[in-house]
């Protein structure tokens, strides 16, 4: 799949510079650069692509300003870049894919596209069964019906509701419900419910593919969040924040899990 991708900045040589590093990347398709907010919301709107980096402080519209312009569409993904790291927490606010900062590191270039591949990957899936539903909904509604609701049964179905932790020679049925997070030590898990905290010995891979993904999510290289759990978000430096729980335990959120900050701000 091709991803049909806008460049806005008004630096020509930011522009330059972003098109080479680009270069690298052969499902990456560069349809239009602009220079200012104005060219960018017209852009967007006319060739509709499906990834626009955007710098932020540009003279007239910035690029927030450009993200609200085209709110009345289906939006593209947004990959912020720019110069100023004290935009991160607006950029969270936006549900940027992404934010980079000048000079655009390759690596950290690499890992967005291959976040916006994931999340394009995913939009289509949703799309694709979306038509599905309408379709069925038209010439067949008894299918339909059938269809959403064995979704449900096999999504629920999938992931475990109890996880049987064996602490200090006694096993404890735990309610994945009432896990608060989880932090990795080695091949151990510490499980925090709230007002327990035990010790599974498991590696974070293994326990990541039990639970279900909508509600536990990798914050950190150690930590997982129950998302039903959090209560707050409080910015901190360098494009951190940290989640405040139920329990009033607050939780980093690394800069390479910050997308996961969107679900709450957005």
């Amino acid at each position: 799949m091709t991803i049909r991708t806008i460049l806005v900045d008004d630096e020509k040589l930011a522009i330059q510079g972003l098109q080479l590093r680009l270069e690298a990347f052969e499902d990456v398709e560069i349809i239009e650069t602009c220079q200012n907010g104005r060219e960018a919301i017209r852009a967007i709107k006319t060739q509709k692509p499906d990834l626009v980096f955007l710098d932020i402080q540009m003279p007239g519209f910035d690029g927030f300003s450009v993200v609200q312009g085209v709110m009345e569409i289906d939006p593209p993904l947004f990959v912020f870049v720019t110069a100023f790291q004290e935009h991160a927490i607006r950029a969270f606010e936006a549900n940027a894919v992404n934010y980079l900062m000048k000079p655009v590191d390759e690596d950290k270039l690499a890992d967005t596209i291959e976040r916006v591949r994931q999340r394009l990957a995913e939009k289509k899936s949703t799309d694709d069964v979306e038509r599905l539903k309408n379709v069925l909904s038209e010439v067949a509604p008894e299918a339909a019906e059938e269809l959403a609701s064995g979704e449900d049964a096999e999504t629920a179905g999938r992931y475990e509701k109890l996880i049987n932790v064996k602490d200090r020679g006694q096993i404890f049925r735990v309610e994945t419900d009432t896990i608060e997070h989880i932090e990795a030590a080695g091949d151990y898990m510490c499980i925090y419910t709230g007002d327990n905290s035990l010790i599974l010995r498991e590696t974070m891979k293994d326990l990541e593919r039990r639970l279900d993904p909508r509600k536990f999510q990798r914050v950190h290289r150690s930590t997982i969040v129950n998302l039903d759990q959090v209560r707050q978000v409080k910015p901190h430096t360098n494009g951190e924040c940290f989640l405040v729980l139920d329990s009033g335990a607050e939780v980093k959120v690394s800069r390479s899990y910050r997308d996961v900050v969107a679900r709450f701000v957005h």
